[in-house]
């Protein structure tokens, strides 16, 4: 009984990181790599980059992006860490 009640714990405790983890997120476009359709974006404030792969895009084609484009996104985890999800290029006019 002990065990289950553990268990089920750590599944809420997951869940509830998880929820917490997708809040929406402005960053910068660090590294670009076209021939395997990824990149790194750097967010302020964070040591570590985050992941993107080209499915992860909204809006915008992978070819369009450049070193250095602000996007928009949120964060998933993944095995390997958060990944960023639903990017879009963030516009002046948006920005503005």
């Amino acid at each position: 009984m002990y065990l289950k009640k553990l268990s089920t714990f750590k599944i809420f405790v997951k869940l509830r990181f998880y929820k917490l983890s997708q809040k929406f997120v402005t960053g910068t476009i660090k590294t670009l790599i076209a021939d395997k359709g990824f990149g790194f974006i750097t967010v302020e404030g964070q040591e570590k980059d985050l992941f993107f792969h080209s499915n992860s895009l909204v809006d915008v084609l992978f070819a369009d992006l450049k070193q250095g484009d602000a996007v928009s996104f949120e964060t998933e985890e993944s095995p390997k860490g958060l990944n960023a999800v639903n990017v879009k290029r963030v516009t002046a006019e948006a920005a503005a």
